[in-house]
This record gives C-alpha cells, sequence and structure tokens, in this order.
C-alpha cells in the first residue's frame, strides 16, 4: 500500500501497550490523525519492571482512552488492532459491523516496509518463538544485518523505518496478527504446526484455526518459499494450496527434499544438493519439537546464504529462550524447570516428552478449550504427581485424578510447596501450565518470573 494515501485519514489503534503504541506513532509519520483507545487502566498496560508507554503518545500529540472504549474508536476509516487483540473481541465486530477497514498492526507495518528488506515470517501453535529467536541467532552469528521483532515482544512498528535495503525483517506472527493481514507477504513464510489452540476464540473450529494460520503464505508466490512441518497433518493440508516454492522437514521419514534425519544426523537437501548439518545430539536445545525448530530455521539460514559451518556452530551453542523449558536450579536433587509459555496442550506434550527423569508437573491457568486426553498416555507413564492451578484447577482435577494423584493450590507460592513436597531426588519439577496466564498474572512472563524467584527461595 502507498502510505501516502493516510495522509489526513481517521486511524483508531486498539490497544495502547508496547506495539499499539508503536503502530501509532508509525502512523503518524505517513500524516494520519491517529487515535488511540484501551479497554484497559494503565496500571494494566505497564511492564512488569518496565515504563509505561503512554508518554510516548502524549509526547507526539496523539490522543488516547483508557478502560474502555467509546463511540469515538468508529469515528475513523481504518481500525489497527494490536497483538493481544483477538478477532472475536466485540470493538472488532462492532467495526467490522459498521463496514470499517480491520487491519492488524503487522500488515500496517509491512506498508513501510522497503521491498527490498527479505521477511521472514514464522507462526506455528508451538515452537514459533524458539525458531524465530534461533533464525535470528543464526543471522547474527554469520554477521548478516536483521532485526527480530513481531509477536515476540518488540513491535514490526517499532524497527521498520530502520531497516536498510539490505537487511532481514524476522517476525513471529501469530493466528490474530494474520486474521487481519490483507497484503503481508514474506519472503520466507514458515508454519512450524497447526495443533489445537485458542480454541475459545475460533468457536472450538480447527478448521477455522487452520485457515488463520495458513493466510501467512496467502500473498506468497513465484520465488517465495514456504517451510512447513511435513509431519503434522493440519499444516501439511493447509500447504497444499500454495503457490509458491514449499520445503517440508521432518524427523519421522526421509525427504527428496527438505530436512530430515537421518543415522542421528539432521540433513537437508536443496536443488538435488545434500547438506549433512550436525548431529542431534550435539544440537544444544534437547527434546524433538526442539529438533523441529534446529531444523525450519537451518533451512531458513541455508535460503538466507548462511553457511554449514556457521549453522552448525550456532545449533550447538544456541541455548533456547527464557520460559521455554528453562532451567531454573536444583535443590535436593529435583531439577526445577520454568516452562511457563507452554500455553496449550501440545506445548505440554512436547515439554513431556523432553525428559527421561519422572516429573511433577504443575499444569493449569485460564483454560482456552483444552482436550487434556491427548497427553493422558504421556502422563500415565512419565509423571510422579500433578499440582494444579489457576482457574482450571478443577478441570484439570477431573481429567487426570483417575490415572495419578492430583494436588490442588490456591496460589503460586503453595504450588511450588506442593511440587516440592511431592518431588522426589532425580525428578524434575516443570511448570508448563497449558492454559493462558491471565488469572493469576498479567503474561505468561509474569508468571515465569514468579515461579522462578519462588524456587530460588526454596
Amino acid at each position: 500500500m502507498d502510505v501516502s494515501r493516510l495522509r489526513n485519514e481517521r486511524v483508531s489503534v486498539i490497544g495502547a501497550a508496547r506495539s499499539g503504541v508503536a503502530v501509532a506513532r508509525l502512523l503518524q509519520t505517513s500524516g494520519a490523525r491517529v487515535f488511540v483507545s484501551d479497554r484497559d487502566p494503565e496500571e494494566k498496560l505497564v511492564p512488569k519492571g518496565g515504563k509505561s508507554p503512554l508518554p510516548l503518545l502524549a509526547q507526539a500529540g496523539i490522543p488516547y482512552e483508557l478502560g474502555g472504549h467509546t463511540d469515538r474508536v468508529y469515528d475513523c476509516s481504518l481500525m489497527v488492532i494490536s497483538p493481544g487483540v483477538p478477532s472475536n473481541a466485540p470493538v472488532v465486530r462492532e467495526a467490522q459491523t459498521r463496514a470499517l477497514k480491520v487491519v492488524s498492526e503487522v500488515e500496517v507495518a509491512s506498508w513501510f516496509c522497503p521491498d527490498s528488506v527479505g521477511i521472514v515470517a514464522i507462526t506455528g501453535s508451538n515452537g514459533k518463538t524458539t525458531t524465530t529467536t534461533l533464525v535470528g541467532r543464526i543471522l547474527g552469528d554469520a554477521k548478516k544485518k536483521h532485526a527480530v521483532a513481531g509477536n515476540i515482544g518488540t513491535a514490526f512498528s517499532s524497527v521498520v523505518l530502520d531497516l536498510a535495503s539490505s537487511d532481514i525483517a524476522v517476525l513471529e506472527v501469530s493466528s490474530f496478527q494474520l486474521d487481519h493481514c490483507e497484503t503481508f507477504r514474506p519472503k520466507i513464510a514458515i508454519i512450524m504446526n497447526i495443533t489445537q489452540n485458542h480454541m475459545d476464540r475460533y468457536d472450538n473450529s480447527m478448521e477455522l484455526y487452520a485457515a488463520s494460520k495458513a493466510r501467512i503464505f496467502m500473498n506468497q508466490s513465484g520465488n517465495d518459499a514456504l517451510i512447513y512441518d511435513a509431519d503434522d497433518t493440519w499444516t501439511s493440508k493447509a500447504v497444499s494450496t500454495a503457490r509458491c516454492r514449499t520445503i517440508p522437514f521432518s524427523i519421522q521419514r526421509i525427504l527428496e527434499e527438505g530436512a530430515f534425519v537421518e543415522n542421528g544426523m539432521l540433513v537437508t537437501v536443496s536443488n538435488g544438493k545434500r547438506s549433512d548439518i550436525i548431529k542431534t545430539d550435539q544440537i544444544s536445545i534437547r527434546g524433538p519439537h526442539n529438533l523441529y525448530n534446529a531444523m525450519a530455521a537451518t533451512l531458513t539460514g541455508q535460503l538466507l546464504g548462511v553457511g554449514t559451518a556457521s549453522i552448525r556452530a550456532t545449533l550447538k551453542n544456541f541455548k533456547g529462550v527464557e520460559h521455554r523449558q528453562e532451567f531454573v536450579r536444583e535443590v535436593n536433587g529435583v531439577r526445577y524447570y520454568n516452562d511457563s509459555k507452554a500455553t496449550s496442550v501440545e506445548a505440554v506434550r512436547y515439554a513431556l516428552q523432553a525428559f527421561e527423569q519422572p516429573i511433577v508437573l504443575m499444569l493449569g491457568g485460564r483454560d482456552k478449550g483444552n482436550d487434556y486426553s491427548r497427553i493422558v498416555d504421556l502422563v500415565r507413564n512419565n509423571v510422579r504427581g500433578i499440582i494444579a492451578i489457576g482457574e482450571s484447577a478443577e478441570k484439570v482435577e477431573k481429567a487426570f485424578s483417575s490415572y495419578i494423584t492430583v494436588k490442588r493450590a490456591n496460589a503460586m507460592d503453595e504450588a511450588v510447596l506442593l511440587a516440592q513436597s511431592t518431588a522426589q531426588p532425580g525428578d524434575v519439577v516443570l511448570l508448563s501450565p497449558a492454559c493462558a496466564s491471565f488469572d493469576w498474572f498479567e503474561d505468561y512472563e509474569q508468571r515465569g518470573m514468579v515461579f522462578k524467584e519462588l524456587v530460588k527461595h526454596l
């Protein structure tokens, strides 16, 4: 889109946290008349240990309202929604009823992105944050200029104007952002997987959710590339409609092209050329899910011209991301891990497969339509006991109490003490909730930080 067309246009931005403020300021550079609205009060918009983003709006002279949306938000020709705003939010539905154009923050940022910048966009129900971070590390280690942004903590809108023509933008993109993309076109798109998640926001329909994820490649064609998990049924079905080059990865079978495992070696084949990348037991991040992440990142690095030796070195040294199977400390022979970012059942399934030791699992929070039957067998085989937490504690107890001991906690400090008393030397205590955090905490990051602080004081 030609951003000069935004001059003097009325634009409402929904969400006054980091992404909302960033896109509001970006829109102002085009001459748009911007108004920002958030349903929350100011204290909820301040990141833990951080600063309020609102002074940035005041400095720019951008008007805003807090504590709810008034009719003023509909006095516009364009509404932009932040990543945390679901597609079924009342303010979004009302805007659509009024035939207003509704787009996501990442869509708007892409309008300001030079065509020569290579956009790498990564989505998926699980693994997208680790893969996004790993791709960024591969590029950084190879001394390639890039920016990592999107749904990972740094808004695309806050960095897009700083990108030079030969830079690479590595973006984590959620289904909520993709729902409201129209022209967004990555040079390389990655779908890690499509597994049951956010059913509360997609009317319990996997078809709707999968269609949302598939929007990442809807504008791709020609020499664009789509990297995808060939072992995932929903993903394989979704990519069948792609009009660009498709590159699969698999840990279950050897492929003619893409990434796979052969004799304990991560291997890639591209245009008939085979590359033995690294022995899988030398990859620093463990578990089958992280092997998928490593494959997707490796294929991306190769497409962007990074050599095998550099990719190998990064895979050996990359330690993962905070709140994703993050080791906290060992106490009396018990190892404590923070997997607070595991907000889906599938993410918990991956976590349970990553440990050989017996697990005391801390599970629960704000439920998103979870089907716990999918991990019952793993729980029966791998878990010593469950500490049920948050609003969904009763549902967790009902799902597992006939197979294993389940103890309910009313607060995180109580949960940690119950986990400690349940665990035996040689066990793992794993916070892997399968749920959103908004019952007890502001976000998964705060949940993970509180857990780590409590463990450090055991």
